[in-house]
Formats: C-alpha cells, structure tokens, sequence
C-alpha cells in the first residue's frame, strides 16, 4: 500500500502530469522537456527525479545528457492509472501546449545533438 501512495503522490504536482503528457510522444531528453515546458533545466531534473523514484520513467544516459520514457506498469493498478492519464490529459488545454510546443521544438532541432 505505501508503494502505491508514493507512486500517486507523483502525480500531486501539474509539472509532473504534464510531463507524463509529453513522454507519450517517445523517449525525450531534458533539453526537448525543458523547451515544451519553458522550465529551467534543474526543475525538470527534479521533476524526472520524483517521477523516476515513484517508478513511472525510465532514464537512461548519453554523454551529458539523459534521455526518458514512459516505464512499463508493474502492476494493474498502475495500468489502469496511466490509462486513465492517456486518455485524460490530451483533453487538459495546458497539456495540448506543452505537446503541440514540443511538437514544433521537434521539428526545428537538430537530431545530432541537444543544445
């Protein structure tokens, strides 16, 4: 049951639901999130932190960047939770925002290299 709480709790904060939003778009590095959200980037790392240690992404490093994903649920209820945020969030109008905001970031970034 305290697993649980803690994994919820991640979703106490709107950064952190955001977040989730626009790591439904792939595997993102700190830079692509720190553009979509217009943050600095030591408050996403914080939020990438909570979300990590609450089990809901993944990270993994490449030279001084590190890149995230959505984490597979380990259990239904945690499931059911992101489900119910994929289906949810794109409705949120900050939400639609971020990931059109992304979306256009994407477009114009040069995939060789973060900034």
């Amino acid at each position: 049951m305290e697993t649980l709480a803690e994994q919820l709790k991640a979703f106490s904060d709107p950064t952190r639901l955001r977040i989730v939003r626009l790591l439904e778009h792939g595997e993102l590095c700190v830079c692509d999130l720190m553009e979509a959200l217009d943050l600095p980037q030591s408050k996403v790392s914080r939020h990438m932190s909570f979300l990590k240690s609450a089990g809901w992404v993944l990270s993994r490093r490449n030279g001084k960047w590190i890149y995230y994903s959505l984490a597979e649920p380990d259990s239904p209820i945690q499931a059911d939770v992101l489900a119910a945020l994929r289906q949810g969030l794109p409705q949120v109008p900050q939400a639609m925002e971020d990931y059109q905001r992304l979306c256009h970031y994407l477009e114009t970034k040069n995939p060789e290299k973060c900034d």
